[in-house]
């Protein structure tokens, strides 16, 4: 028994050390024809696998480019046991091309960083998911940068940088859960800050949601600073609002940016430096009451 701890005890720290990619390169579609029939064909692998579509974003500025956004129904019931901020590791999401190359979110990656100190209760969970996702979208190895498994657990960029339980991160406090969802929906649907809604995930017996949040505006929208730090990693988007009881958040952008394009050098994101309080200003305007 010693033995089987002492080996299961090495395994987990093996794994931890392992440097890890934000991404997997998928199967490409076949005969793809244009982005929207490449993201059809993506869309019905996904549902016939079982996996839930909620929405499909075709992020301004960057041509060529569509984001598949789903949920795992097993993946939804561990969040909830969560709860908290973790709500924001709800939506799948899967890059698509109009040349019919596919990429998708390396769960691993993106929920030892969501869920932190709380990961290996559920990382079985988490391995079910990488598996039904290699299954139904293929595996051809992963991409966008390597972060030590250990280090995802407190992400930052840099020292000193915010991470996920930043300050930063909240927005409006409102009076209740319920207003601050009607709120954001309502914001949402208006197109507030030349915003609108990507998808939706309540979860109201947990009093908490995220919402997908497509940025419109043709200048500050988030088509100009994705094509400074490389279109490749298209399932970091879209954006996402989240809602914990009656404060409304969002992942501050020097984490939410660096987490999703870890290899980009500081000398790219110094061109990029208003992009967090661009974000900020305008999640804002879209948590307001």
């Amino acid at each position: 028994m010693r033995r089987m701890l002492g080996a299961l005890a090495l395994w987990m720290m093996a794994t931890a050390a392992w440097a890890i990619a934000p991404y997997v390169h998928g199967d490409r579609v076949a005969s793809p024809g244009d982005l929207n029939a490449a993201m059809a064909q993506v869309e019905a692998k996904l549902s016939q696998a079982g996996f839930n579509v909620i929405g499909r974003h075709l992020p301004p500025g960057l041509p060529g480019h569509g984001v598949v956004v789903v949920t795992d129904n097993v993946m939804l019931g561990t969040i909830g046991r969560l709860g908290g901020a973790n709500i924001v590791g709800a939506p799948i999401r899967v890059g698509v091309k109009a040349d019919g190359s596919v990429s998708y979110m390396n769960p691993e990656y993106w929920y030892r960083a969501y869920f932190r100190k709380g990961y290996r209760a559920v990382e079985r969970s988490v391995v079910t998911l990488q598996n039904r996702l290699a299954r139904t979208l293929g595996r051809r190895g992963t991409f966008g940068g390597d972060v030590q498994g250990k280090d995802l657990i407190d992400y930052q960029y840099m020292f000193g940088m915010e991470g996920f339980e930043s300050d930063k991160n909240i927005l409006v406090e409102h009076l209740s859960f319920e207003d601050a969802v009607q709120s954001v929906r309502a914001n949402l649907e208006r197109g507030v800050g030349r915003t609108a809604k990507v998808y939706e995930v309540v979860l109201p017996e947990r009093k908490i949601a995220v919402f997908g949040v497509a940025f419109n505006d043709p200048k500050e929208g988030e088509g100009w600073w994705v094509k400074t730090v490389g279109s490749d990693n298209i399932a970091a988007l879209p954006y996402e609002i989240y809602i914990v009881d009656n404060k409304v958040n969002h992942l501050f952008a020097r984490f939410r940016i660096a987490l999703g394009w870890p290899s980009v050098g500081m000398g790219t994101f110094m061109r990029i430096v208003e992009a967090p309080y661009i974000i900020r200003d305008t999640l804002s305007a879209v948590a307001a009451p």
